[in-house]
Order: structure tokens, then sequence, then C-alpha cells
């Protein structure tokens, strides 16, 4: 995995450029383990921003704010970690199937 820099975001207080996506096996990641996934703190006080991990793989953000967490894909206020990422997961599998299936589609199509 590689680090990408971003230039001028207003989302990233800490300068205009700031390193990203940082690996679950990088000894300055601030890691959250949930059963099944790891959280890496991105940037953010509140919300906090985390990208979550299912093994090597990233699936997408997760948001940790003061009463709840969120994700990237659904509107529900979340109690508990796990709950946003296992719908951040599931959200992802079922766009890979829909992706693979109108891949599959169009194949036969052609």
């Amino acid at each position: 995995m590689t680090l990408s820099t971003i230039h001028d975001s207003e989302c990233l207080p800490e300068g205009p450029a700031h390193k990203i996506l940082l690996p679950p096996t990088d000894p300055n990641a601030e890691i959250l383990e949930v059963p099944g996934y790891k959280l890496v703190y991105c940037n953010g006080a509140c919300p906090r921003v985390y990208q979550a991990y299912k093994g090597d793989s990233m699936l997408g953000l997760v948001f940790e704010h003061l009463t709840h967490w969120s994700n990237c894909v659904d509107k529900i206020q979340h109690q508990e970690p796990l709950s946003a990422v296992i719908a951040l997961d599931e959200f992802m599998q079922a766009a890979s199937v829909i992706r693979k299936a109108q891949e599959t589609r169009l194949g036969a199509v052609a």
C-alpha cells in the first residue's frame, strides 16, 4: 500500500499536504480493533474519521461522533463501531455482486 498526498483540502486542518491511507501495519497508525475488522484513524476531531479494514482490504470510512457511529453508505446512527462497519461491509459485498452481475450481462450481450 502506498501513501497518497492531498493538496489544498479544506477537510485536513493539519496543513496543505497531508498523508492519508496509513496501512494498519504502520507503527504510527492509531488502530481501533473491533471483532473481524481494524479501524485506522485518518483525521478529524468530531467526527473522528477512520478507515475500515477487513483483512488487508480497505472497505471505506466510518465516523465516530460524540453520541454515535456512522459510515459512508447509509444515514443510520449506529450505537457501536462494529454495527457501522458491518453495514459498510455488507453494502460493499452487495455492490460487488451487482457489479459482477452487470459485467456478466454486458459480456453476454457483446
